[in-house]
């Protein structure tokens, strides 16, 4: 069971603003009120310039987090686009490889943090995706979203994830989040539930992957020039190898990105082989559904291999309310029963 949680900006500083200051304090009493000790590191209050202009510090919270007895679990505070900067001062010397040694630690975030659950793969610890401090904790409305918050319990709780079943429902994306929407409700719509777009019924693997925006610019340079260098130099995106008898997740973010550029990210993977060795593909629901039908007209297209599963609308990522998914343990997927289990 959790009993201490710390919080870590490892790409935006925005928790550490004023204008944030009521969603830091519904969060934390909410944790609180989980009976969980709550900690931030050492620079996550410290704002958004601080944050963007020393990832070398980021880099140290994060280590330090493992490197602590006392903390159970490292929940992200909220993703941004760049703890590619982290890199550095993460594997030019195994730092991160050394601090997480030996420990079992609970890690959870989603979006960018997509980029440091591939760190950490790399380094062989287990994440969990799909959720994080601002975005579900910290949400507005009169109580965490009941689904949402049933996987959050189950992880501290248990220390993992049983099994994820669809959402019944599906919220509005928010645009306001000022102190007026406390207390306010998303509005909400019936959700179709989990949905095999082709290939079997049945497949199994260990999941791993994430937002497809921050696959993208591993490859693209669009974003940040220095970025696929990085990476590169780094080796964070796994070799083909390594994805043998994997399932794939893809969420896309709250930046909604275009058919177009969605069939660019799936292009990468692709020339990349990935799509030629998987067991699988797990796809979040898009945010708002936009985009929705045109998303699977492009995986299907895109993939071209109609043999490998295709398993749409998850209740994962950037579209609300969220569960959580293992990486690195092995999944079953029945798309029939509309189930995931984990080993």
């Amino acid at each position: 069971m959790v009993k201490t949680v710390e919080i870590v900006s490892l790409s935006r500083g925005v928790l550490g603003e004023d204008f944030l200051a009521h969603e830091l304090k519904l969060g934390t009493e909410r944790l609180e009120k989980m009976g969980l000790s709550v900690r931030f590191s050492e620079n996550a209050l410290k704002g958004l310039e601080y944050i963007e202009k020393h990832p070398e510090e980021r880099a140290k919270d994060l280590i330090a987090a493992f490197e602590n007895p006392e903390v159970d679990m490292i929940l992200c505070a909220i993703g941004g686009d760049d703890t590619y900067r982290l890199l550095p001062y993460l594997f030019a010397n195994d730092e991160l490889k050394k601090a997480v040694q030996g420990k079992n630690k609970i890690f959870l975030g989603y979006s960018d943090t997509t980029i440091n659950h591939f760190m950490l793969h790399s380094a062989g610890v287990k994440t969990f995706y799909g959720q994080s401090f601002l975005a579900d904790i910290c949400e507005l409305g009169s109580d965490i979203m009941p689904y949402t918050r049933k996987y959050f319990e189950e992880l501290i709780k248990t220390g993992t994830i049983a099994e994820i079943r669809p959402s019944d429902i599906w919220y509005d994306g928010r645009t306001d989040f000022s102190v007026s929407q406390l207390g306010v409700d998303c509005a909400s719509h019936e959700n179709q539930g989990f949905e095999l777009l082709q290939g079997a019924l049945q497949f199994s693997g260990k999941i791993l992957g994430g937002c497809i925006d921050s696959i993208y610019d591993i490859f693209n340079g669009e974003r940040y020039a220095d970025m696929p260098g990085l990476c590169e130099k780094y080796g964070l995106f796994p070799k083909l190898t390594d994805w043998e008898g994997r399932i794939l997740l893809l969420e896309s973010s709250e930046e909604k990105p275009s058919p177009e550029k969605y069939e660019k990210a799936l292009l990468y993977l692709k020339n990349a082989g990935v799509f030629d060795v998987i067991s699988g593909v797990l796809v979040g629901k898009p945010m708002d559904e936009t985009y929705y039908n045109e998303y699977k007209d492009v995986l299907i297209k895109t993939i071209g291999n109609s043999k490998l599963p295709i398993l749409y609308n998850i209740n994962i990522g950037h579209a609300t309310p969220h569960c959580i998914m293992p990486f690195g343990v092995n999944a079953n997927v029945d798309a029939e029963k509309q189930i995931i289990s984990f080993e």
